[in-house]
């Protein structure tokens, strides 16, 4: 039987000793993905009457989009003896949900004591003639995850989109067949700040993609030299 490579998403969720990945193989790859490229902005005139047309700030957008499908019945059919029983009980409601934490931000403490003490310190100040001075609420952050597409392209991405189409249901209602619609921007070296172990990874991550793609840009001299030849009159 053909063995094949499979796209995944993997976000690793902070916890007071080590990330946890939150592995999401994909179970059929897609057949189609489209993937944009956006010009950065342009930068200022500046003191000059007449600025650089070709100057810009910071790097081009790059972003993906594709459809997934889920299936409950190829690993019940297939007598898988993890996700098979798995998928008699849940249907694809886990790689639903797997899916939707992508989405969904975490604090940037590791609880939520630091955030009940504000509030109480708030609280503490009213009716006084001097109260407390407010202190910085700690905000939400989205998880940083990586978009695996094969050996060549391992890049750190926010999910921006996320459109998920419930199609078939058992007898509990609980899907069994699924499409999810999956927005992803890339995120940059300027985007990812820290110096948390996902912070390096995702860093990696960015400057192994962008090596990688300068060196096939490279190789593309080759084709470009046999295209020239061959406009030759010879």
């Amino acid at each position: 039987m053909a063995t094949y490579l499979r796209g995944a998403l993997i976000q690793f969720m902070p916890t007071k000793l080590i990330p946890l990945p939150n592995v999401i193989v994909f179970q059929y790859n897609p057949e189609t993905m489209t993937h944009t490229w956006t010009q950065p902005p342009a930068a200022g005139a500046g003191g000059s009457a007449k600025g650089d047309p070709l100057a810009v700030t910071g790097l081009p957008g790059e972003a993906f989009s594709f459809t997934l499908l889920v299936d409950a019945t190829d690993p019940i059919a297939d007598d898988k003896p993890v996700s098979g029983p798995l998928s008699v009980v849940s249907g694809v409601a886990t790689r639903l949900a797997a899916l939707e934490m992508l989405v969904h931000p975490s604090s940037s403490t590791s609880g939520g004591g630091e955030l009940l003490g504000t509030v109480t310190a708030g609280l503490a100040g009213i009716g006084k003639k001097k109260p407390n001075p407010p202190q910085e609420v700690p905000a939400s952050r989205l998880p940083v995850v990586l978009f695996v597409w094969g050996p060549g392209r391992i890049v750190p991405v926010r999910v921006t989109t996320l459109t998920i189409t419930e199609r078939l249901y058992n007898s509990l209602l609980i899907p069994t067949h699924a499409e999810a619609q999956i927005g992803l921007q890339v995120l940059t070296g300027e985007d990812l700040v820290g110096k948390d172990l996902v912070t390096k990874v995702a860093t990696a991550a960015d400057f192994y993609t962008d090596s990688l793609r300068e060196v096939l840009a490279l190789a593309n001299l080759a084709n470009a030299a046999e295209s020239v030849i061959g406009m030759l009159p010879l």
